[in-house]
């Protein structure tokens, strides 16, 4: 990718000598965008990134364990004093004002110019307290220490573009809810986990899960807390991996389609329940940190709201420019599976994208739960634990939380993030590239299939030739025993019938 030489541009200038405050930094967007930035911003002056002690591990072994991350390869090739410009500040989302200490809060409210609050749970079956707590109650803080910060000039909070799907038309703005941040506030606050259990199916009742209702209920707070704020609203799509850089196709979780790629692609999961003909909102997460980063500086750069109908909101979606749909994942991932077979397939990879219900609970019911019933009952018998069904379960939940977004469309506008790609000049739109036009969704996909492969199941390129071996076995072995199955199929019903 061309850096252009570190050529002055209009929103490197912007970044030069800023401090920036950046929660979610472990996470896949948060990763990204602190070796985005650390990388083609060089005259940044210090990231404060946030961070907390998680399953046993301190902040400092988290930090550590979070660079040695192949993703960061390439910035300590070009930038290996990067570490000298980033600040740790021991915080938590779940914890009141943040978890900060005095001396931190101070510190962010004296010297930070940009904040970007990207922290987020992105489980669709987390408790609502815990959703809110993370995706919402922190949001308020966030604003909360906007308010006193001396030197702010940009906020962004970073949404979802489904925190309004219970909705057909989404353009870009704020919206009111039948639940205000105030009154979910005083319920989560109510400390009765069984009355709040209760009632999540209720307030659920137009969002398919928690984080989308409890990003909407975060954007609620801005219609309030946000006026006078340098403050926008950053509404991704479903992220995958990255397109271009800092090296195509890395991703680091299974979150939306990812786990039904790899699932499919080492032989596991024989159906994806979407429908073909839809457009998939998915965005590679490189795209959308060029498109955060962007926003920062296009919010700098407008007055400060002083209604909420002034609060700029920014729908980053792929649906409109140049549009991919749901069958796509599985052609591609098909195309790719004779040039990049992995050594860790488990049976001849093939299945099926259906929007048919009846269709789809038969494929579960009869590649799924029949053959995973089948290897659990010899695992049990020759004394191992049985792990397939089990396995499939989750495989079905998963399946069943992103069917409301691959079985449906909806309407979005973004024109405010057609208007922010105009303004740039052409060497930050080079730098910064975010703009859908012109990306080969075919080769994007590709790359997604071979870094899943690398990145996520941990199964390195030099494989390849074994792997390619081992499917040929598995295509013959495939081939033999549905063979068997028909013929069995077939003398069933010639005894039935005669």
């Amino acid at each position: 990718m061309e850096e252009c030489d570190g050529k002055s541009t209009p929103i490197r200038e912007f970044y030069r000598g800023t401090n920036v405050f950046i929660t979610g930094c472990t996470g896949f967007m948060g990763k990204v965008l602190v070796e985005k930035l650390l990388r083609s911003c060089p005259h940044i002056a210090k990231l404060f990134l946030m961070l907390r002690s998680k399953k046993g591990k301190d902040w400092q072994t988290r930090l550590d364990e979070t660079f040695q991350d192949v993703i960061f390869d390439r910035l300590k090739k070009e930038v290996p004093d990067y570490q000298q410009k980033i600040t740790i500040v021991s915080g938590d989302c779940q914890v009141e004002q943040l978890g900060l200490s005095s001396s931190d809060r101070r510190l962010i409210i004296e010297e930070v110019h940009i904040v970007f609050h990207v922290a987020a749970t992105v489980k669709f079956d987390e408790k609502l307290n815990i959703s809110f707590n993370t995706n919402a109650k922190a949001t308020e803080d966030i604003l909360d220490l906007a308010h006193e910060m001396k030197k702010l000039k940009a906020l962004l909070l970073v949404s979802t573009a489904f925190s309004n799907c219970h909705l057909p038309d989404i353009e870009e703005k704020l919206y009111s809810y039948p639940y205000t941040y105030n009154n979910m506030k005083a319920i989560v606050n109510s400390g009765n986990d069984k009355i709040l259990n209760a009632v999540t199916k209720i307030l659920l009742e137009d969002w398919p899960n928690t984080y989308t209702f409890t990003k909407a209920i975060a954007e609620d707070l801005l219609r309030d807390k946000g006026i006078g704020l340098p403050v926008g609203v950053f509404r991704p799509a479903i992220g995958v991996g990255t397109y271009k850089e800092p090296i195509p196709g890395w991703i680091d979780n299974f979150n939306g389609p990812t786990a039904a790629v790899v699932g499919a692609f080492v032989g596991i999961l024989r159906t994806f329940y979407a429908n073909e003909s839809k457009k998939a909102n998915v965005i590679p997460v490189d795209m959308s940190i060029n498109a955060l980063i962007a926003s920062a500086w296009d919010i700098a750069n407008r007055p400060r709201p002083q209604s909420e109908d002034d609060i700029r909101v920014y729908n980053y979606v792929s649906v409109l420019q140049n549009p991919v749909y749901w069958g796509s994942f599985m052609n591609t991932l098909y195309a790719t599976r004779p040039t990049a077979p992995s050594i860790k397939t488990v049976w001849y990879p093939y299945g099926w994208t259906t929007s048919n219900r009846f269709l789809y609970l038969f494929i579960i019911v009869t590649m799924h739960f029949l053959p995973a019933a089948i290897l659990d009952g010899i695992l049990f018998l020759t004394g191992k634990k049985p792990m397939f069904v089990k396995l499939y379960k989750k495989a079905y939940r998963y399946n069943e939380s992103l069917a409301h977004f691959g079985l449906r469309e909806w309407n979005f506008t973004n024109n405010n993030v057609l208007e922010l790609h105009n303004k740039l000049d052409e060497d930050d739109k080079s730098i910064f590239y975010f703009d859908f036009k012109d990306v080969d969704w075919n080769k994007c996909l590709s790359d997604l299939v071979i870094g899943a492969r690398v990145h996520l199941i941990k199964d390195d390129l030099s494989t390849v030739p074994q792997a390619k071996t081992r499917l040929r076995r598995l295509f013959i072995a495939d081939l033999i025993l549905k063979i068997i199955l028909a013929s069995l199929l077939f003398w069933a019903l010639y005894t039935t019938y005669h």
